[in-house]
């Protein structure tokens, strides 16, 4: 329930945000235009909060927070007096008109780059993609190294694990991708990079989904962990791991006369056995013992039932040199901001495209359930991070409306350019038919995004 609590509202909170600016910004060039705005709203329904400024616009915070609006003076919805007829949307240039349209999802990119700009001003703490194994008959099989560094995919410097991820992402449909590696050579307890190999590895039989792993795993990488021990280290209060009598520094021995290799092995036991007693050996001070223990039980997202006993185990400090500290200065902090903000427009765009060719399935589409969950595990990591996810999804927010669909800013654009090379309106009949196939196709694929998100596609 926490979860669900902190998640909706890192939801409302970042959905609220991104809106505001998006609105904003319709709102700003329409001023500047001349157009007279009625009302800015934040939300729908019920009206919780307005007030009016001096030019007679209403500044609103509705009850449902998700979306917002601003209704402007307009011909084409409303009568207008004759003495207004020129501060009505309908009756500014094409190009005005397209200038009001375009200035949301241009302020969803202001916002991304202002975002990433003050992340890297800060500083952000993250880890090199450094990989310590390749998996059999895999894509990556052909890289003859087991302990590396991944330092750029198809020439793009990728300097953490986020960069990678992404970089990857965008080489979905593929035929094959370059990836460039700085082998890691280990003596006396040195770590020392050796000089960077090329690799061109083929796609035509990766298989990626997002469901089941990551898309570094899903190529055969093996990502560096540092080592887990069967040891208890912090065991939580009111726990199965509590009350089963474990203590911290006990080494874990057996399940049920099965002996434990790894904690991996330990997690999936544990897990596959809700609400069943078993037979946990452990070694305490140098003698052997056996208690029972009984995991809890909790439901998954999609209905099954999984064990878990409220315990961490002993983790080897992660090596200095693996981590970075991605911080600039102003101008870089800027010049990153920027950068970051095209790469994510430019891996949004092609993901939309592979969409429609079949390159990518739809049951890659994530949904509110899965953006709030998103929200919330950034949220819970720090502001920066926040931050980031607000980038992310504000870059997003932003090609998305400026999809030709009529009912989203995009489609507005096409009948204003359209307009704009013709010299003539776009007839009434063609829009509503228009906003009608816009409408559908919008519903629909955000029908597919909820049902992913509820896994029950």
């Amino acid at each position: 329930m926490l979860d669900f609590l902190w998640n909706t509202a890192s939801f409302i909170i970042a959905l609220s945000i991104l809106v505001a600016i998006h609105e904003y910004g319709h709102f700003w060039v329409a001023r500047r235009c001349g157009v007279k705005v009625h009302r800015f709203s934040l939300g729908f329904g019920k009206v919780l909060f307005k007030k009016i400024d001096k030019h007679g616009t209403e500044f609103a915070v509705a009850a449902i927070p998700l979306g917002g609006y601003v209704k402007m003076l307009d011909g084409r919805v409303e009568e207008v007096p004759e003495e207004l007829s020129e501060f009505a949307f309908n009756n500014k240039t094409v190009w005005q008109r397209i200038a009001i349209v375009a200035a949301g999802p241009i302020a969803n990119f202001l916002l991304a780059i202002v975002a990433f700009f003050i992340m890297y001003s800060i500083g952000v703490n993250s880890a090199k993609p450094i990989i310590n194994g390749i998996k059999d008959n895999s894509p990556v099989s052909t890289i003859n190294q087991q302990w590396f560094e991944v330092e750029a995919v198809n020439g793009q410097s990728v300097n953490d694990w986020e960069a990678l991820n992404l970089a990857l992402i965008a080489q979905i449909g593929e035929p094959s991708v370059d990836i460039t590696i700085a082998p890691i050579l280990r003596s006396n307890s040195q770590i020392v990079n050796e000089p960077s190999q090329t690799y061109t590895v083929s796609l035509q039989n990766w298989q990626f989904d997002p469901k089941k792993q990551s898309v570094v795993s899903s190529l055969g990488f093996i990502p560096y962990s540092p080592q887990v021990h069967l040891v208890a280290a912090n065991i939580s209060d009111d726990s199965a791991a509590q009350r089963s009598g474990i203590l911290k520094g006990d080494k874990l021995i057996a399940i049920n006369g099965q002996a434990l290799d790894d904690w991996a092995q330990f997690v999936k036991l544990i897990q596959k056995n809700p609400n069943n007693s078993l037979q946990l050996q452990i070694e305490r001070q140098a003698q052997s013992q056996t208690i029972t223990l009984t995991p809890d039980s909790r439901e998954l997202a999609n209905g099954d039932i999984q064990g878990f006993i409220g315990l961490a185990p002993q983790v080897d400090d992660y090596p200095e040199q693996f981590r970075v500290n991605l911080q600039y200065g102003v101008i870089e902090a800027a010049l990153k901001g920027i950068d970051k903000t095209w790469q994510l427009s430019e891996l949004t765009f092609s993901t939309l495209v592979k969409l429609v060719t079949g390159d990518l399935s739809v049951k890659n589409l994530s949904g509110p359930i899965g953006i709030a969950k998103g929200a919330g595990m950034s949220a819970g990591y720090g502001f920066v991070y926040f931050l980031g996810f607000i980038a992310l999804i504000s870059v997003n927010l932003g090609i998305m409306n400026l999809i030709p669909l009529p009912v989203l800013d995009g489609g507005h654009l096409v009948y204003y350019f359209i307009e704009a090379v013709t010299g003539k309106e776009v007839s009434e009949r063609v829009q509503e038919i228009g906003f009608k196939i816009g409408a559908c196709v919008l519903v629909t694929f955000m029908s597919i995004a909820v049902l992913n998100d509820l896994n029950l596609l």
